[in-house]
């Protein structure tokens, strides 16, 4: 009995230290999943490294959700974490089909490149680009990041 347990543990994905796969069962925003890891019964949240998406109740926020909607829900990823953020999401890189899920929502104009203290993040050449381009919310004169607007505005989140 105990041998059965330790396998059944031992099968489990270490979610946050080793490339996995999971089933993606929930979109909660341009940035944000909930995967169901395979060979697991607990799903995880997921915060996806190098973008910042609008928040939901900031404009562009639902059509950055249907944009990532459209990417993955319903269909297997594989992720590749690099630890946690500090509200306990996984923190990594999804792909779909081989294709980076981060890249393709900066590229698409539906997520910023998130910037780091000294350094652009991955995706700065795709933002620009989708800025020149006018693409998503690169479309309107000066988009609010979301870092912006939570600091005007606050959380959409209600207590």
């Amino acid at each position: 009995m105990a041998f059965a347990q330790d396998a059944a543990l031992s099968a489990a994905p270490q979610v946050e230290s080793s490339r996995w796969t999971g089933w993606v069962s929930w979109v909660a925003d341009g940035d944000t999943l909930l995967v169901l890891p395979d060979q697991a019964h607990k799903a995880v949240k997921l915060r996806i490294e190098g973008i910042d998406a609008p928040e939901r109740c900031q404009p562009g926020g639902d059509v950055s959700r249907e944009a990532m909607i459209d990417l993955v829900h319903r269909k297997t990823v594989q992720v590749i974490p690099h630890g946690t953020d500090t509200y306990g999401r996984v923190l990594g890189r999804v792909e779909i089909d081989g294709r980076d899920v981060g890249a393709e929502m900066v590229a698409s104009g539906m997520a910023w490149a998130y910037s780091f203290r000294v350094t652009a993040g991955p995706y700065a050449a795709l933002e620009r680009q989708a800025r020149r381009q006018k693409k998503g919310l690169f479309a309107q004169a000066q988009p609010m990041t979301p870092k912006v607007f939570r600091q005007f505005h606050g959380s959409c989140q209600t207590p």
